[in-house]
């Protein structure tokens, strides 16, 4: 089984609209999960909410009542890269939780206590499978740095300093937190990201619409991945 938890209701609706056998939805920590196929590949859906704890008590939620072989956080995020353009596609190789900082301890920024980690790895194959899903609908798809946070990054000063932190490609505020949960449960995870904005407050004309089209191409990507 595959597990998939989307950033945003929007994009939810896309991959519902291709599962197939749906059940009806089973709530575990007020999240509505739905369950059914897509293409032959038995899954669970949810839409986690905004921010960290909403995204690790979906994912936590998830693993328990599930138990999935795999699971792929999929949704949409600001460039910090310059070479990023909207709509490209950042396939994370690896997340990390920007406003993480026990630095005054003496421990490096984004250090996550107790497991001693900055970086979560996400799974190679599963990534390189997602990979060449977008590409072979016509999209671009790029292997980098997600970084995760519970702040909107809105200013050129933030996005600097977050990606001079940590080699940063893009920010958001769900992955990191998702991939902490996987990492600990020994999960195997994949995260996807189309850009919406450029994380500088300099969002595009009709950012609305923008970030329907952002939502849909990560959605298509999940679901040709596993068809």
């Amino acid at each position: 089984m595959t597990g998939i938890i989307a950033a945003m209701p929007c994009e939810a609706e896309r991959l519902m609209e291709r599962m197939t056998e749906k059940k009806e939805p089973r709530v575990f920590c007020g999240v509505p999960f739905y369950e059914g196929k897509i293409g032959r590949e038995e899954t669970a859906l949810a839409v986690c909410g905004v921010g960290k704890v909403f995204a690790a008590s979906c994912a936590a939620a998830m693993i328990a009542a599930y138990r999935p072989d795999r699971i792929i956080n999929t949704g949409v995020a600001g460039a910090l890269s310059p070479s990023l353009r909207c709509l490209d596609t950042v396939v994370a190789s690896r997340l990390v939780q920007h406003d993480m900082d026990t630095s005054p301890l003496g421990d490096p920024v984004g250090m996550i206590s107790g497991i001693n980690k900055i970086y979560f790895e996400t799974d190679g194959a599963l990534s390189r499978a997602l990979a060449d899903a977008i590409r072979g609908a016509g999209g671009r798809a790029v292997s980098g740095t997600v970084a995760t946070g519970d702040r909107f990054i809105a200013s050129p000063e933030e996005k600097e300093r977050i990606r001079a932190l940590f080699s940063a490609d893009a920010a958001e505020m769900e992955g990191g937190a998702i991939a902490q949960v996987c990492y600990v449960n020994g999960v195997p995870f994949a995260a996807i990201r189309t850009i919406s904005d450029s994380g500088d407050g300099d969002a595009p004309e009709n950012f609305g619409a923008f970030c329907e089209r952002a939502a849909e191409i990560s959605a298509a990507a999940v679901a040709a991945c596993l068809a």
